[in-house]
């Protein structure tokens, strides 16, 4: 997927560039900034010495040394002050002009921290919204894969209202399936297996229904979307959506060579996770959700907490996949995209 969290030690990120969350002077410091300059080795300080200092939201770039990317791309993010020194828009400026440097060196993976939220201050919520709005909206017009590379959990957070509200949600749903007897476990799997079956079928048309006024088309067409594969149904909630398919596979968080061998293939089976991309990509209301998810044999449940997550966000009117997925790996799940 274009846009991914992930859990891990930045110097040992496989992309063509990492980034540094800085100080001015690139020479070095604690943090991030020291452990990547002790994993490059001291060729690194030795160029840096040459870009004489970065400005706050600026970035400059520099070889990788010994790292596994070639690059660093050295970012100098706003100390907190309370948010009344345009914090927010130098740290949008820190991500902007680091994936500009990027893509104008033709890299197609890059890797950020969450810069600022260390011994800088910026709250940890605010600053990874910041990181993760900065990114998709850029995301939206170019093609590359970025990573947000969290070290621990100390280092990753998300609105605590909203971590409440969601942990709210879930105990009211979850259903703990561990619990239940091998009987219970399968009457579950039957039960599920049947609302997705019977929400994936459009209601046949009655023959009195064609004296009433639907005409011979109409008929044709339900019964043609009867038979309607996973692929097929997507692209026509795409044409009807409007959107064009990069729009699509783009808000979806879905790589467009993925997107490539599901238009192509019509017998394509996704993942769960790819078809609620979709299904959030398009903003599909509950029930046409349920029944893309059955065209590819799947249906939400309250046994999974992946599934009741995605459905709070949905009965809050809220379709965004980057924003869930913040939810979904605060929450130690799988992420939605490819």
């Amino acid at each position: 997927m274009p846009l991914q969290i992930v859990r891990n030690d930045i110097t040992k990120m496989d992309v063509d560039a990492i980034v540094n969350a800085a100080n001015s002077s690139l020479l070095g410091g604690g943090g991030v900034d020291g452990c990547i300059h002790r994993a490059a080795g001291p060729e690194l300080l030795e160029e840096c010495r040459t870009l004489h200092g970065c400005e706050t939201g600026s970035a400059k770039i520099t070889k990788g040394y010994r790292l596994p990317c070639n690059y660093v791309i050295h970012t100098v993010g706003p100390v907190w002050q309370g948010g009344r020194q345009q914090e927010q828009k130098l740290l949008e400026s820190c991500y902007r002009t680091s994936l500009n440097l990027a893509e104008e060196y033709g890299c197609q993976s890059v890797a950020f921290p969450l810069i600022s939220s260390g011994i800088y201050g910026y709250p940890k919520d605010q600053a990874l919204k910041v990181a993760v709005d900065t990114i998709s909206a850029f995301l939206l017009e170019h093609e590359m894969t970025v990573f947000i590379v969290i070290f621990d959990r100390k280092a990753y957070q998300i609105s605590g209202k909203l971590f409440a509200d969601i942990k709210a949600y879930i105990d009211d749903r979850y259903v703990e399936v561990h619990t239940d007897s091998r009987r219970e476990q399968r009457r579950r799997r039957e039960i599920l297996e049947e609302e997705a079956y019977f929400t994936s079928v459009p209601e046949p048309l009655l023959p009195e229904s064609v004296d009433k006024g639907i005409s011979k088309k109409t008929l044709e067409d339900a019964l043609n979307q009867m038979d309607e594969s996973f692929s097929e149904m997507l692209l026509r909630k795409i044409d009807e959506s409007g959107m064009t398919d990069a729009q699509c596979y783009k808000k979806a968080n879905i790589d467009r060579k993925l997107f490539s061998k599901i238009r192509v293939d019509k017998f394509y089976k996704p993942s769960k996770a790819t078809v609620l991309a979709f299904a959030l990509a398009l903003e599909l209301p509950p029930a046409e959700m349920r029944e893309m998810l059955g065209k590819a044999g799947f249906a939400l449940s309250h046994a999974s907490k992946f599934d009741i997550i995605v459905e709070y966000f949905v009965e809050q009117g809220n379709y965004n996949v980057y924003e869930i997925n913040e939810a979904l790996f605060a929450f130690d799940q799988s992420l939605i995209g490819a």
